[in-house]
């Protein structure tokens, strides 16, 4: 085995002496062992915490409180780990494929945790690493030494040693981790690569292989109406992009173009991209939901600037709604898809099949309806339209029985166990049961013009009046609604009518 770890870093600097950490949490609790009805009692005891204390003591209660979380998420990862053995045992007892065995845990996890699917999983991958095979690490966490987020760069920066090389890592670095104060993530990232390398530099190459296959581009939505787009590349291939949108955009700016460098560099990958002369004539297939006062700027009051909802993106101002739609038809580049609401409730017009298969119309309709994955705290894309109740026990090709989901929810939800029901209500809801029989509701996202409010009173007649058609909705009409109803009169043959194409 190689004397990789005695050796010291060339670069080290004196550790920091960290001060007397107060009592241990054991000083001040009974002996008894933890139950969920005990843990809970303390959660309800933190709302009443002595604030009427000197700033020396609220140092030491910032401290204490942040030793407690990463007690707590110590404590997690063991029950985590206990969850998983508990239920795959389970499923190796009823004959299943030891491939399968666990599916539906990591979602379990995230649901008790009110985080999405990947989290889960990320959390339950967290929690067998540092029980297996970092157990100092884990010990540390446990003593509020180290963070749930400093925990995992340790095991994320060595997933690709042996369990041998991460355990000579774990104890190299957390036997004593006192030696880790005063660390930044950044060095103490820099310490476990170099370490790792060091260790295995044949694997150290492998995973940096293995990165440059899974490079990839993802959106996510921004701030304030906006996109991220994230392209995840090998490093010489981000530097040369970069570097050369930098290039164009220093050269328009010598040319006297008065947007800024970042505008420029952002509209000259978007022209790239997409092959259009300007950023602004992108061809978009547009799915928004917005009332008829929200598109054509009428109405009284603020009907006319109720959000609308661009699918996969969320809500967008009514101006902005306007504006795409105005653009898109004028550059004949955009094809408008109405979906219409029962104005009462607030509910989608839904369509049924026969068919085991969604169609086309009705997967589209319901992954417009549901905006994104209906798992609860997942807000991930829709992948897939399944059965609520699933086809072969009769659940029907329905709006009603279908539901949007990532790939991931779904193959968890493939686990025994695990159910999932329609319920009735103003809008879709489903009831979801996990195996141990917890049970989540997941209700569809109203569309725009239709609040809470709308939903628990119905509107009385003045209201009713009041969304009526104005007598001088013409002079109500602004600029971009009535260009906009002109050209939706004049394209009208090449929109659905009542419902979606």
């Amino acid at each position: 085995m190689p004397d990789a770890l005695s050796d010291p870093s060339p670069n080290a600097v004196p550790n920091v002496t960290p001060d007397a950490v107060p009592g241990a949490l054991s000083d001040a609790l009974p002996d008894d062992l933890l139950n969920s009805a005990t843990i809970n009692a303390w959660v309800d005891r933190l709302a009443r915490f002595d604030r009427d204390v000197p700033d020396t003591e609220r140092i030491e209660q910032l401290r204490a409180l942040e030793r407690l979380k990463s007690a707590a998420a110590a404590a997690q990862a063991r029950i985590a780990v206990d969850l998983d053995t508990s239920m795959r045992a389970g499923h190796a007892a009823t004959g299943m494929p030891a491939q399968r065995q666990g599916r539906g845990v990591a979602a379990q996890v995230a649901l008790a945790r009110q985080e999405s699917p990947y989290r889960g999983g990320r959390h339950l991958g967290l929690a067998k690493v540092l029980v297996a095979e970092m157990p100092h690490t884990l010990t540390a966490l446990e003593q509020g030494a180290i963070s749930e987020w400093r925990a995992g760069l340790l095991a994320q920066e060595t997933i690709f040693l042996s369990k041998e090389y991460r355990q000579l890592v774990d104890a190299h670095l957390c036997a004593d981790p006192s030696g880790l104060t005063g660390w930044g993530d950044r060095r103490l990232t820099a310490e476990i690569r170099k370490i790792a390398y060091r260790l295995d530099p044949a694997g150290y190459t492998r995973r940096r292989a293995k990165a440059e296959s899974e490079r990839r581009v993802t959106s996510r939505p921004a701030p304030d109406v906006m996109a991220r787009v994230t392209a995840l590349l090998p490093v010489a291939h981000g530097v040369a992009v970069h570097a050369a949108l930098r290039e164009a955009a220093d050269t328009a700016i010598a040319a006297g173009d008065g947007r800024t460098r970042g505008q420029l560099m952002a509209d000259t990958l978007v022209e790239r991209v997409t092959g259009q002369a300007t950023a602004t004539g992108v061809p978009v297939e547009i799915h928004l939901i917005m009332t008829d006062r929200t598109l054509l700027g009428e109405g009284e009051g603020d009907g006319r600037e109720q959000p609308a909802l661009l699918a996969g993106y969320g809500p967008i101002p009514a101006g902005l709604a306007r504006r795409l739609a105005v653009t898109g038809a004028e550059t004949e580049t955009a094809w408008l898809r109405r979906l219409y609401v029962i104005p009462e409730s607030g509910r989608l017009v839904g369509m049924d099949s026969t068919r085991r298969v969604f169609p086309a119309g009705l997967a589209r309709f319901i992954e417009i309806r549901d905006q994104y994955c209906t798992t609860p705290w997942c807000d991930a894309p829709i992948r897939h339209i399944d059965h609520a109740l699933p086809h072969h026990q009769g659940g029907a090709t329905s709006a009603e029985n279908g539901n949007g989901t990532c790939a991931q929810c779904n193959y968890a939800r493939q686990a025994p166990g695990w159910e999932i029901r329609p319920e009735p209500g103003s809008r879709h809801t489903l009831r979801i049961t996990t195996p141990t029989g917890h049970g989540y509701r997941s209700t569809a996202p109203p569309p725009p013009g239709h609040s809470s409010s709308d939903r628990r009173r119905p509107p009385g007649p003045r209201a009713r009046r009041a969304r009526g058609t104005s007598p001088h909705r013409g002079d109500q009409r602004t600029a971009a609604g009535a260009t906009m109803a002109a050209q939706i009169r004049a394209r009208s043959s090449s929109v659905t009518q009542g419902g979606i194409a």
